[in-house]
This record gives structure tokens, C-alpha cells and sequence, in this order.
């Protein structure tokens, strides 16, 4: 199970970040992603983490903006976004999946195994 929080209302250029925690699951056996879902639109892949390797994957959206991590110790990992824009004006879901998947793209979303239930952002400009 994931839960995800952290998530409110903050002008353009102010900064935010999320939580995910992690519960009856073996936190390092899994990859983590954060997709969002914008109004009218689809859900899209924001960035994902493979922890044996550490390597991350940031769309090009939010490069430079958005900063993937974790806590290991509180099956916790986090979004930090600055520099924020209206147009991240979203609901926020965290994703886990298997890190035997760790050959398959990051931001295919059926590849992930367990979805939290999401937290809103909103960005007022």
C-alpha cells in the first residue's frame, strides 16, 4: 500500500514535497514512480527511481525543477519540486513496481505494480 501526501496549494515559483510512504511491502525490493494527472488529460510519468542502481528518470517537463529520493529506514520517497507552474497543477500518484522489472521502462505505467491514491497540487499563478 502507498499513501501519498504533502500535496496543497502554492503559487507559481514556490516549491512543494511530496511524500510517499510505503506499508506492507519490502521497500527496496521495489522501483518508485510519480505520474500526474492533470485536468482533462491523461496520466503522464513524472519521474522514477531504480534504487539498486540509483538511477533516476525525470520527464522533460520537470527536469531541473523536480528532485526524486528516498528514506530506505522509512519506506518513504519523495518528489521536491520548485520552481513550480501552473501547468503542474495536478493529482500526484506514487507507483511501485518490482525491481525485476528493472529492464522496462520507467514510464510505462502498466509495468508498475502498486498505485497510491494520489494528492493534489495546485498552482495558482
Amino acid at each position: 500500500q502507498l499513501q501519498a501526501s504533502g500535496g496543497g496549494l502554492v503559487q507559481a515559483g514556490g516549491s512543494l514535497r511530496l511524500s510517499c510512504a510505503a506499508s506492507g511491502i519490502t521497500f527496496s525490493t521495489y522501483d518508485m514512480g510519480w505520474f500526474r494527472q492533470a485536468p482533462g488529460k491523461e496520466r503522464e510519468f513524472v519521474v522514477g527511481i531504480k534504487w539498486r542502481s540509483g538511477s533516476t528518470y525525470y520527464a522533460d517537463s520537470v527536469k531541473g525543477r523536480f528532485t526524486i529520493s528516498g528514506d530506505n529506514a522509512k519506506n518513504t520517497v519523495y518528489l521536491q519540486m520548485i520552481t513550480l507552474k501552473p501547468e503542474d497543477t495536478a493529482v500526484y500518484h506514487c507507483a511501485a513496481r518490482s525491481v525485476w522489472r528493472a529492464t522496462q521502462t520507467m514510464g510505462v505505467q502498466s509495468t508498475y505494480d502498486v498505485w497510491g491514491q494520489g494528492t493534489l497540487v495546485t498552482v495558482s499563478s
